[in-house]
């Protein structure tokens, strides 16, 4: 399974429509609106490269409203419990 998350810039009038249709896409497991540079974020998961290649040049051309994107490839996931773990590690020598 490949997980990429696509950062993606509207134009004003996307704003209100484009949450929802990113969700209609084929591969896209959720979609966020976000604050700073860029107004939403999709996240994507997809059996193989070639997937998601069909995601981002295929389905997300189609959508009227997209300024840019960028996408970025995940390489390993850690749950909270993990990133918990990992950072406090060396904090249990402090605590006697």
């Amino acid at each position: 399974m490949l997980t990429a998350f696509i950062l993606i810039e509207s134009t004003r009038e996307g704003l209100s429509h484009l949450g929802p249709e990113l969700a209609d896409v084929e591969g896209v497991a959720e979609v966020y609106t976000v604050t700073g540079d860029w107004d939403f974020v999709a996240i994507v998961r997809v059996r193989e490269h070639d997937d998601l290649a069909k995601v981002v040049t295929q389905h997300l051309t189609r959508l009227q409203d997209i300024e840019r994107t960028q996408t970025m490839v995940a390489f390993q996931q850690f749950s909270a419990h993990d990133l918990e773990a990992m950072f406090g590690l060396g904090l249990e020598d402090k605590q006697a």
